[in-house]
């Protein structure tokens, strides 16, 4: 009742000074408009006197004026007439007026001196009375009266204004009940509106959140519902959410704990990334962007959509637990509406964690580049489908160009970052790694390749196979789904570049084509060993099935200590 009442009692407030404000302005309105009509009705009918009265003047008749202003002194509100000469004399007076106005009075001077029609009103304690009774508000118009040109005299008008103010009493006290009522329905609203809107279900959501601590959960749909808390309302699920999967997860972590298990949980990937990072950030390029924003057909409202990727559901969690930078292609019809100046993106939505990078591509180019070279050449080349791989000159050049151009937003996002890590998706980006290495010989870059290697002779169908191998060979680390694909990619390495391939060590000396310098590429399959401990960081290793085990790519491209140099090798190659 408290909270209500601190809500309501400014509202009543407010209410009652605005309807008071109102009620002040209209009483004056009011008194204003009466006035106004009072004076013009004394200058027509002080108009129409003056046309008679001066004619009666040049024949001195002072009978004729009298019965002149005893008859015009019988009109609505009209207290009586008075004609004055020059001496300020009554030469004819209404028999109801005050025998105070038998003098001329100050505004009927004025006029005489003025030569003009002159009007005031006067309150009742500023009419000029022999006693009290008489004292009455009055309107005083005074005209002057002419003979040959020249003032000889004034008419003069007296109104009773007393219904003036009878009438703006009338008009005060309506506009005080008025804003009486007013007040009482609107503070009886405020209270029905704030009790139903407000109170009653931020009672309901306190008494939610206290089961939640209690641990006893209940269904989010006794919730109350409205426009006004929806926000509040997906906050605190958000943070119901997150209460109970730290529960949870405390819960994993105690059994896990008291039966000596080692088995990865997000919690403990993320602590593992902080440790084998240390603070840096993480980078990851693919082709499909894991959020995508369209317009709604019906109301073109911007929505968000998950697309359907296993590379988004692999990788997330990898920039959920490092607060990594994702660049992507923007292929949402409504991406552009929702990025900064930067073409940034914090994400998700509910629960930002990690930045969303879009690089923007025209029709054409994405026919070149994804549905022309990548998905017409290199993936039936790769499947060995019975569909026969086309490769067009045309379609080279723009998977060549979108290649720089991603390369170019991995190189604008890691200004600043030494030593940075880029984790490459898929056969869309085989010439990025080089072009990231060329640029910055410092960064640790990983590619996997998420379809499989054909053999060294399929694989020399691709008239560009010399570019394409030497640009994943750009990368420290490069993945296959299985060891064929390793050892296919092996011999393609030793047919294509002409290398000097060493099958017992996984390794291979020769020279590269864009780098044309002699090179040892020590090779390494996940699953038979570890990496050598000195084993250089430029070299490139080429290990399978790495995408089953994300965090294990960056075990592989970062510096390992001699402390857990091994903890997480071995639980990839398990």
């Amino acid at each position: 009742m408290r909270t209500t009442l601190k809500i309501v009692i400014p509202l009543i407030v407010s209410v009652a000074a605005v309807s008071l404000f109102f009620a002040a302005y209209q009483v004056r309105t009011e008194k204003r408009l009466l006035r106004n009509d009072l004076s013009r009705r004394a200058e027509i009918l002080g108009e129409s006197l003056q046309e008679s009265v001066e004619p009666l003047l040049d024949r001195g008749a002072e009978k004729n004026l009298q019965r002149l202003v005893e008859r015009f002194g019988q009109r609505e509100h009209l207290k009586g007439v008075a004609v004055y000469n020059g001496a300020g004399a009554a030469l004819a007076i209404t028999p109801g007026l005050s025998q105070v106005f038998r003098l001329r009075p100050g505004t009927a001077t004025r006029a005489f001196q003025k030569n003009a029609g002159v009007g005031g009103f006067l309150s009742a304690q500023q009419s000029p009375s022999l006693n009290a009774e008489e004292a009455a508000p009055m309107h005083i118009y005074a005209l002057p009266l002419h003979r040959n040109g020249e003032v000889v005299g004034v008419l003069a008008l007296f109104h009773d204004t007393s219904y003036i103010d009878v009438q703006v009493s009338r008009t005060l006290r309506d506009s005080l009940l008025s804003a009486l009522f007013q007040t009482l329905l609107i503070t009886g609203l405020a209270l029905v509106l704030v009790r139903v809107t407000f109170t009653e279900p931020l009672t309901r959501t306190a008494n939610w959140l206290r089961t939640l601590r209690m641990g006893q959960p209940t269904p989010t749909s006794e919730l109350p519902k409205g426009e006004i808390l929806d926000e509040i309302h997906r906050e605190v699920t958000h943070l119901a959410h997150d209460l109970h999967t730290a529960r949870a997860v405390a819960e994993v972590e105690a059994r896990l704990r008291e039966s000596n298990a080692s088995i990865w949980t997000a919690e403990r990937l993320r602590v593992s990334l902080r440790n084998k990072l240390q603070e840096k950030p993480l980078f990851l390029v693919s082709n499909r962007e894991p959020y995508m924003h369209v317009f709604n057909e019906k109301d073109k409202s911007i929505e968000m959509i998950v697309p359907a990727s296993g590379v988004v559901t692999a990788l997330e969690p990898i920039l959920l637990a490092c607060n990594g930078t994702w660049i992507a292609n923007g292929s949402g019809d409504a991406d552009r509406e929702v990025v900064d100046e930067r073409d940034h993106l914090r994400v998700p939505p509910d629960r930002p964690s990690y930045t969303l990078r879009r690089v923007w591509l025209s029709d054409e180019e994405d026919k070149g580049y994804y549905e022309g070279f990548s998905n017409e050449g290199l993936w039936p080349l790769a499947h060995i489908a019975h569909t026969r791989p086309i490769f067009r000159p045309e379609d080279w050049l723009q998977y060549h160009k979108i290649n720089r151009r991603f390369a170019d937003a991995v190189l604008e996002e890691m200004e600043g970052t030494e030593s940075p890590i880029l984790l490459a998706q898929d056969y869309h980006f085989a010439l990025l790694p080089r072009m990231v290495k060329d640029a910055r010989p410092d960064a640790r870059v990983a590619i996997f390749w998420h379809i499989p290697w054909p053999n060294a002779e399929v694989f020399g169908i691709c008239p560009w196979q010399r570019e394409l191998v030497d640009g994943l060979l750009g990368a420290d680390l490069i993945g296959f789904h299985v060891q064929s694909h390793c050892n296919n990619f092996l011999e393609t390495v030793d047919r294509a570049l002409e290398a000097l391939t060493e099958w017992d060590r996984f390794a291979a000396c020769g020279l590269t084509p864009s780098a044309w310098r002699s090179r040892r590429i020590p090779m390494r399959s996940a699953r038979r060993a570890a990496p050598a401990k000195n084993a250089p960081r430029f070299a490139t290793r080429c290990a399978s099935r790495l995408h089953s085990s994300a965090w294990a790519w960056i075990a592989l491209i970062t510096p390992r200590e001699s402390s857990n140099a091994s903890a997480p090798w071995n639980a990839f190659s398990s």
